[in-house]
Parts: C-alpha cells; structure tokens; sequence
C-alpha cells in the first residue's frame, strides 16, 4: 500500500502598498492597484473613512508598506491631518498584527525609477513597464506609487516581482523594515 503526500507550493506572502493622501489614497497588491477617494468629508468623518476603506484591503495581509512624509511638499496646513492619518493607519495595522513598512518618497522614486527625485509620471511609467500594471485617471499617480511601495515589500521578503539593476534597488535601503521573519520562506 503506496500513499503519496503532495505539498502545495509556499504561498506569496500578501503586501498591500499604501499611498496616503487625503484626497486620493493610492492601494495596491501584487496584479491589482485601486484608490480611495473621500469625495467631500473633511476632519475626523474624512479620516475615519479612509481608515475604514484600508482596513477593508488590509484585513489579510502579510506587510504592509506605507509611503512616509515628504517633508518638502509645501502643504504645511495639512501636515498635521496627513500625519495623524499616517498614525491612524498604522495603528490599524498594529491592533490586526500586521507588521508594516515605512519607505521615504526617495526611495520609492529611486526603487521605481533609478533617481530618488523621479517624477511620478516616471514613477507611472515604469509601473506599466515593469509590472505591466496601466494605472490611469483619477488617482493614477497615487495606484503607481502604491504598486511600487508593494513591489518594495515583496522584494525585501525576497520575492522581487521584477529583476532591477542595483541602482533601483538601493530604494530598499533607506526604508523601516519591520522584523518578518518567516514570510519569505
């Protein structure tokens, strides 16, 4: 009596790339990118919302990657709901166990593009050229960038979902990689 035992091949860990905004976040995952968009709210009712929409696409990842602050942008009277949305996602992450990533816009540039001061029309481009993944209208740049910071993620678990030179892939060396032991394998 022969029994055969078959293994199923590992399973891609799930990392779900955000672009925060609060107008227009961008979210991605490995094949899919999609935006969230608050339309009219403001103050807390916008926040809450869009904390609510990335709970929903977060709820069985492995990683999260967040875009962090671009400190030079020049919209100072947002700064404080950007970052407190910032924090808000975060801990949405942490109450679910969900490690998550923090990657400065340099390096998502530098990742995507080969420059850390890559436009995000670059950034787009190189999106469609390297993962084959058209992000366009409403929130196209915020999608781009979202795929980019989730091909960041599954590159540093060591599942790279293109071969890019050194250059690009120095972006993963400025960037706050939690401890994710056991997700690569």
């Amino acid at each position: 009596m022969s029994s055969t035992t078959e293994t199923s091949p590992a399973r891609r860990p799930l990392v779900v790339g955000l672009d925060l905004s609060l107008t227009c976040t961008g979210v991605a995952g490995e094949g899919w990118v999609d935006y969230i968009r608050p339309k009219n709210l403001r103050g807390h009712p916008r926040l809450a919302h869009i904390v609510d929409e990335v709970a929903s696409f977060i709820k069985a990842a492995d990683l999260v990657v967040i875009e962090g602050p671009s400190f030079g942008s020049g919209v100072a009277h947002r700064h404080e709901d950007l970052a407190g949305l910032r924090v808000m996602v975060r801990h949405a992450c942490w109450r679910r166990g969900i490690p998550y990533a923090l990657v400065p816009p340099s390096c998502r540039a530098l990742y995507a593009t080969g420059k850390g001061s890559g436009s995000k029309a670059a950034v787009r481009d190189a999106v469609r050229t390297l993962y084959g993944i058209d992000c366009d209208g409403p929130g196209r740049y915020d999608q781009a960038d979202a795929y980019i910071l989730c091909a960041m993620g599954l590159h540093h678990l060591g599942q790279p979902l293109a071969v890019l030179p050194d250059d690009q892939r120095r972006g993963l060396d400025g960037c706050q990689w939690p401890d994710v032991e056991g997700l690569a394998a």
